[in-house]
């Protein structure tokens, strides 16, 4: 048998004959972990697509390699620790099970996503025991970053971010305006769009502060102190970015010159502040500490081989968790028995001054408007409402222009691209109301849907687009955003109060 020395210098037994009972454990684990993964597939699919589009998630893909590297540094606290099934443990999969139902009812893919992760971990407790899960504490922690989360505080960080450039230009008295989230100034107009809000920074921050938490640390204390970190300086650095480029602009006289591939600057200049961190945190660093108390205790005596009756607590363990988590998805895939496709149809709009009815839709000057609308069905969840909100204004593009019109009996998001003519805006009834994407409305959805007397979602989407091709110039941006917003104010007395009625149960 092989063996490596610890950092005393004594023998520490990790041949591979010593892992060889470790093999039912592991092997029942995978299964488990493959039936696990298709009974959430969606939730699998939906954190694989956002890795791919989302710029901001792109590391997700380096978790699981980070993760594994993280439980190979730490294999000498198994040493001599054997797999030990407790299958009582499974009873926490049906409050996972729970948890996941109601992110589910609520629409929250992000909540559904944590839900099953928090059931991957309670199948690992039941199936590997405390000791082994203890010792891999930190790589197990480290796999919450495959999930896709944080996009919900992509508003609050562009206020912040907006906040910041302001505070910055009145400190330096250069002329400005703000309009929501555009700033103008003699030199030009700035967008604060998601691009901007420093997501990706933020969440890029997080997972390279844990990995460096976990790694060069060992005190609770220094570790939440990086966490807080990793957190705030990625925040502050963004606005001072975001305000460089303001300021940029104004010395060069163009808003154009200074934004262009001012996303690439930023990450060169993130780069920047994540090496200087990690530059500042090595004095203090503790990585060796503890390994040599750690080695005094791993016992030396092998490991008992797992047979018989443990075997069948091994699989008791794994399949108690898995019927216990199944109990969730059998529930909303009952709830969803029935369910129709959405009803979509043509809607005419009410001319404003300056535009002319042109069948179903307007004719304004060189743009179409038209619109459309969708009921959906009393039974499923809001998620179909927001995905189909979603895809119509094509947020994909983080760097489309953002800008809202409310009105007493209507609620409208629109959205203009960065790159191509014309725009997009997008709202939603339920009840007779007008409602946004919020948890508010995905909970009365849900408690209505549930009990069988709720109302009917209704989106609308309305369309603003060139006659002739070609992309738009800032001239013409501004004319189609007021044609926009003229076109949707004019839609009180008519579009809306169609929507509100066709919201209400029949």
């Amino acid at each position: 048998m092989s063996a490596r020395s610890d950092l005393l210098g004594r023998t520490v037994p990790i041949a591979v004959g010593q892992w060889r009972p470790w093999l039912p454990a592991l092997g029942v684990l995978g299964m488990a972990l493959v039936a696990m993964g298709i009974m959430f597939t969606t939730e699998v699919l939906a954190a694989v697509r956002t890795w791919d589009r989302s710029s901001a998630y792109n590391h997700c893909w380096l978790v699981l390699p980070v993760a594994g590297w993280l439980a190979w540094t730490r294999q000498e606290g198994l040493a001599g620790v054997a797999p030990t099934p407790i299958p009582l443990v499974a009873i926490l999969a049906l409050a996972g099970a729970m948890v996941w139902l109601v992110m589910e009812r609520l629409g929250v893919m992000e909540g559904r996503q944590f839900a099953a992760l928090g059931l991957i971990w309670v199948l690992a407790l039941a199936v590997l025991g405390w000791r082994v899960c203890a010792a891999m504490a930190a790589p197990l922690a480290y796999l919450v970053f495959l999930v896709p989360f944080g996009e919900f505080a992509t508003p609050w960080l562009q206020d912040v971010t907006l906040w910041m450039i302001v505070l910055g230009l009145r400190a330096l008295d250069i002329t400005h305006h703000v309009d929501g989230l555009l700033i103008e100034i003699p030199a030009g107009a700035f967008l604060v769009a998601e691009a901007c809000a420093g997501l990706r920074f933020l969440i890029a921050s997080l997972a390279f502060g844990a990995l460096y938490a976990l790694v060069m640390f060992r005190s609770p204390g220094r570790r939440v102190l990086v966490m807080v970190l990793a957190f705030v300086v990625p925040l502050v650095a963004n606005g001072f970015r975001a305000l460089g480029i303001v300021l940029l602009g104004h010395h060069l006289g163009s808003a154009e010159a200074a934004a262009v591939d001012h996303v690439v600057y930023g990450w060169v200049f993130f780069s920047l502040v994540l090496v200087l961190l990690t530059l500042a945190g090595l004095p203090f660093r503790q990585d060796g500490a503890g390994q040599a108390s750690l080695a005094a205790a791993v016992p030396l005596h092998p490991i008992p081989r797992i047979h018989g009756r443990g075997l069948s607590r091994l699989v008791l363990a794994a399949g108690l968790t898995l019927g216990l988590a199944s109990i969730g998805p059998l529930i909303a895939a009952g709830l969803e028995t029935g369910a129709s496709r959405p009803a979509e149809e043509a809607v005419a709009l009410t001319a404003p001054a300056g535009c002319q009815t042109q069948g179903m839709a307007l004719r304004c000057g060189d743009y179409l408007v038209n619109a459309r609308l969708v009921t959906f069905e009393p039974g499923g969840t809001w998620t179909k409402v927001a995905t189909s909100r979603r895809r119509a204004l094509g947020e994909a593009d983080d760097e489309a222009f953002i800008f809202a019109v409310r009105t007493p009996s209507m609620q409208w998001q629109g959205r203009q691209s960065a790159e191509q003519g014309g725009l997009v805006a997008a709202g939603a009834w339920l009840g007779g109301q007008p409602v946004g994407d919020g948890l508010r409305t995905r909970a009365t959805h849900a408690w209505q849907a549930l009990w069988g007397m709720g109302s009917l979602p209704v989106l609308v989407i309305v369309t603003l687009l060139p006659i002739a091709d070609g992309a738009a110039h800032d001239a013409s941006r501004m004319e189609e955003r007021r044609i926009m917003q003229a076109v949707l104010a004019a839609q009180e007395a008519g579009l809306a109060s169609l929507a509100a009625q066709r919201s209400l149960r029949p």
